[in-house]
């Protein structure tokens, strides 16, 4: 006789059975990564639900771009007319100094320099865990996203790619508590770690002397250390420098410069070949279009070779009638002394 419900294993021993799976799959990940694949895979089924919740607040900002007043959007306007001749100004000075960074690199027969190429993304989502700080990006690796890229804003470095999908991707921010970022100080040159706390305005600069010489206001800006991040991005400013006694190592904070619990889109960083490089690529394609012109010149005259070749007809006569001369000339000594 069957009864009518059937009695599984208990509460407690699936639970169990719930939290061993679970170690063994985080172990597994964490050592081997091999469940990148499977992550990838539910981030692309998952994106169209995180767009779906993100669609209010894109049409919160669209209603409130369409129902803007006529004297905001001109106020709007001349402060981003005034802003970009400000931009302009400072790029023909930024053009100025790369040129003569060039120049005097080849001087010195330094290595070229490389530049970056930008692709602008939008953030779509905010983690809510209180002890990470994760945001979600519209590219993913159909756009060449790769895994430990850096993000910028207008104001320096926002983080970095953990996680790419198909579609979407994961950043870490700059201030996340597992996440540093080496750093150097711009007056003095000092290199130091820049440590995340938790807090998404506060940087922690760890392990330094007391005697370091570092001041409230110094800029930090990225070493290029590591490979991860480019040099010479700005990253934050020294907001406190405390040098408590009988404390092994002084207590320095900083401000990020980024705009991370404000702005909405980032940019995403490739690094390039170097300038050099691309010169002499170049120069290369130029060489053969040269070639391949004055092979077609050389084609479009005939005539020319045909009148190279008669010369040298004439030429090869001349030639055996002067060895028939000379042939001829000993015989004739001959006769002459019998």
């Amino acid at each position: 006789m069957q009864t009518l419900f059937t009695r599984g294993p208990s509460a407690t021993i699936r639970m169990v059975i719930l939290v061993i799976a679970s170690i063994a799959l985080m172990t597994i990940d964490h050592r081997w990564h091999s469940l990148e694949m499977v992550r990838s895979t539910l981030s692309s089924v998952v994106y169209p639900l995180q767009y779906t919740i993100d669609l209010p607040i894109r049409l919160y900002y669209w209603a409130d771009e369409v129902l803007s007043t006529k004297q905001s959007l001109l106020e709007k306007n001349r402060e981003f007319e005034a802003r970009h001749l400000e931009n302009r100004v400072q790029l023909q000075k930024l053009d100025i100094i790369e040129k003569e960074n060039v120049r005097l690199r080849s001087l010195l027969s330094a290595t070229q320099k490389t530049t970056e190429r930008l692709l602008i993304s939008e953030i779509i989502n905010v983690d809510v865990d209180p002890y990470r700080q994760l945001i979600l990006l519209n590219k993913g690796s159909s756009n060449d996203v790769y895994q430990g890229q850096p993000i910028i804003d207008a104001q320096g470095i926002f983080g970095q790619i953990v996680h790419v999908g198909p579609l979407s991707s994961t950043a870490i921010l700059v201030t996340d508590a597992s996440h540093a970022i080496p750093v150097q100080i711009d007056r003095t040159g000092l290199r130091a770690n820049a440590f995340g706390t938790g807090k998404i305005d506060q940087l922690e600069l760890r392990y330094l002397p007391h005697n370091v010489d570092v001041q409230v206001g110094d800029m930090l800006i990225s070493s290029g250390l590591g490979g991860t991040f480019l040099p010479n991005y700005p990253v934050a400013t020294i907001t406190k420098v405390e040098r408590i006694a009988g404390e092994p190592f002084a207590t320095i904070q900083a401000m990020p410069l980024a705009q991370l619990d404000k702005s909405r889109e980032v940019l995403l960083v490739w690094r390039n070949i170097p300038e050099q490089a691309i010169e002499n690529e170049n120069e290369d394609e130029s060489k053969k279009q040269t070639v391949e012109t004055s092979g077609n010149h050389a084609e479009s005259k005939p005539e020319n070779e045909t009148s190279n070749s008669s010369e040298t007809d004439t030429d090869i006569e001349q030639t055996e009638e002067t060895k028939k001369q000379k042939n001829t000339m000993p015989t004739q000594n001959g006769d002459d002394s019998e």
